[in-house]
Formats: structure tokens, sequence, C-alpha cells
């Protein structure tokens, strides 16, 4: 059931994340927010943190992502974006395939199931490694853009700072679970006899 729910989640959230990236008409708040990798690698972690293996894990991890993304190029080749039904296919193969989509496919068979280990890790031991990779995925992002790919970092200072500062304001909930530090006591084998 969890992979069925992740299939449906994975694809839901990639249709809207490029809805609202193609709705002009709200900003140009809008297509920076879509523009935002933090969130697809939370998705995994959110995915892995429901999670007590860590093979289940990273398999829902990359379970979640590769369905937002065919829901984000589905949605890009859809009518709602004013492609014609005759040419989803088409598009579909193309818009995988260019410009830069072929390195984010990539990027989610790769981090996704890294950041769902990483939720699965929070959820058995509140791993310390796990808040800060989220913290700092959140908190960086822009700088790491702005460093490797400046062309990619739209003119949307608002979005930047209000991601960054999601980062901040994580680091008082996840130093507080740290601190009480109530991992799931299952029975569950922790450490990697389970892979």
């Amino acid at each position: 059931m969890a992979y069925f729910v992740a299939l449906i989640f994975g694809f839901a959230f990639g249709a809207a994340d490029q809805y609202l990236g193609s709705r002009l008409v709200l900003g140009a708040w809008a297509p920076t927010v879509s523009m935002i990798s933090a969130p697809w690698l939370l998705l995994s972690f959110a995915a892995g943190m429901t999670q007590e293996r860590r093979r289940r894990a990273m398999v829902l991890g990359l379970m979640v992502v590769a369905p937002a993304l065919a829901g984000y190029f589905a949605m890009t080749c859809s009518p709602i974006e004013s492609v014609a039904l005759g040419r989803f296919a088409t598009c579909f193969t193309t818009i995988a395939r260019v410009p830069y989509n072929p390195l984010w496919i990539l990027g989610g068979i790769v981090f996704g199931p890294m950041y769902a280990l990483l939720g699965q890790r929070w959820r058995v031991d509140r791993s310390r490694i796990s808040a800060t990779i989220v913290v700092c995925t959140l908190c960086f992002e822009p700088l790491a853009r702005l460093l490797l790919v400046p062309w990619m970092l739209p003119p949307q200072p608002i979005v930047w700072w209000s991601e960054v500062a999601i980062g901040v304001v994580l680091i008082v909930p996840f130093g507080l679970a740290i601190a009480r530090r109530r991992p799931v006591q299952s029975g569950v084998p922790l450490r990697g006899d389970e892979l």
C-alpha cells in the first residue's frame, strides 16, 4: 500500500509543481518556487520517514521521485498546458531528453533513495546527519545554484530567502527531537545487518 500511495502522491506532486511554475498570472515567484530542488528531496525524505527498514525506505524514495518526474513531464505535455492530446507521447519523450532534464532524472534516481534513507535514519535513530543535511539542503541551495548554475537562479530573492528561512526554522524541531532522542523501538535491526 505504501508503494501505491508513493506513486500517486509523487505523480500529483510533480504535476502540481509544473502547474504552479506555469502560472505566470500569480507573479514571478510561482516559476521560481517551481524551480527549487529542495521540496523534491524533502519529498523523498518524508517517504523514508514512514519506513523502519533501510532498503524499503530507499525503494520508496525512488518510487515517489520517479512518478513525480513523470507527473511534471506529463503536465507539461497536457492539454492543460495547451498541448494537443495527440502530441502527448512525442512531447513527453522530447521534454524528458532536453535541455537539462536528463540531469534532473539522474539526480532523482540517485538522490531520491539517498534522501529516503536519511528520512529512515531520522525515524529510527534521530540521526544528526539526517537533520543537518535537510537543513543544509534548504539553507544552501540558493548559494549552490548561484555558484554552479547562476543562469538558473531567477531574480526572486523573496523565494530564495524564504527557503533559507524555512531551513533555519527547522533547526529548532530537529534540535528538540535530537535532545529528546526517542528513536523507534520496534526490534528492527538498526545497523548495516539489514542491507
